[in-house]
């Protein structure tokens, strides 16, 4: 599923190549996708507009449209990816690490598009028919985003309650990004069991967190996605940490397949 560094992927290749199109067409009909906008509703909004700044929070994106417009909010699911195809053939797109299962020019899993006048056009391109478009997105509601929280915002997420450490760092209200795997590479880097309960936690633990936070995310943006980072190979029946060579531990922690060193995270 995409996560926080997957979503930075895919804003990034608006804002290096579908800022400042106009838009001349919107498909907008798949009714799942773009709930709960009607067919044509997008479309009547963004059309003679152009793209002006891509965001991200967490694991949302939106576009602003100019001063007066609307804001376009794209969430890609659990196997979203931004294509932008361009008239000569070329393409760019970021997003779910999933090459190999698209040829370039192969679009039969595009579920929303903008057209530009000058021919190209950026495509939400995903299998699972997961992700999400609509109008004005909700994304005050989310916490501070994993890449750019403060000491005192990271102090604050984890201040409250009894809930195991995983579930704190999966909770995007408390903070934005952290999905599954780059939970697991976090408390693994942190020396930590992802069952230790948050008010168990002390002030050493928690700038230790806060640095594997902020290692781990930018590592992953570095390398292209989650699933470069150090432990995800080791997730596996029978792996061993790649640390100090113990077996890895497997259980659920908030509701999600965990894994972590059964002697370093005991």
């Amino acid at each position: 599923m995409p996560e926080l560094p997957e979503v930075e992927s895919a804003r990034a290749v608006i804002e290096r190549s579908g800022l400042g199109r106009k838009i001349i067409d919107v498909d907008d009909t798949d009714t799942y996708v773009c709930r709960p906008h009607l067919p044509g509703q997008i479309r009547d909004a963004l059309v003679g507009r152009e793209l002006v700044a891509a965001h991200r929070r967490g694991k949302s994106m939106w576009c602003d449209t100019g001063d007066d417009g609307p804001e376009l909010g794209i969430h890609l699911g659990m196997s979203g990816k931004i294509v932008i195809g361009d008239a000569d053939g070329t393409e760019v797109d970021g997003g779910d690490y999933w090459e190999g299962r698209r040829l370039p020019g192969d679009y039969r899993w595009s579920r929303f598009a903008l057209s530009f006048a000058d021919g190209g056009r950026l495509m939400l391109v995903d299998p699972r028919r997961l992700g999400r478009v609509r109008l004005d997105p909700p994304v005050e509601a989310l916490g501070p985003d994993a890449a750019t929280i403060t000491p005192k915002q990271f102090r604050a997420a984890l201040a409250f309650g009894t809930a195991p450490v995983k579930a704190r760092l999966l909770d995007q209200d408390a903070v934005a990004g952290i999905g599954n795997l780059l939970a697991d590479q976090i408390l693994w880097a942190a020396r930590l069991n992802p069952g230790r309960r948050v008010d168990k936690l002390t002030d050493d633990d928690v700038a230790r967190l806060l640095r594997a936070t902020r290692a781990s995310v930018r590592a992953a943006i570095q390398g292209g996605g989650v699933h470069t980072l150090t432990i995800i190979p080791y997730r596996v029946a029978g792996g061993h940490c790649p640390r100090d060579g113990a077996p890895m531990s497997k259980s659920t922690v908030g509701g999600r397949t965990s894994w972590w060193c059964s002697r370093e995270q005991a």
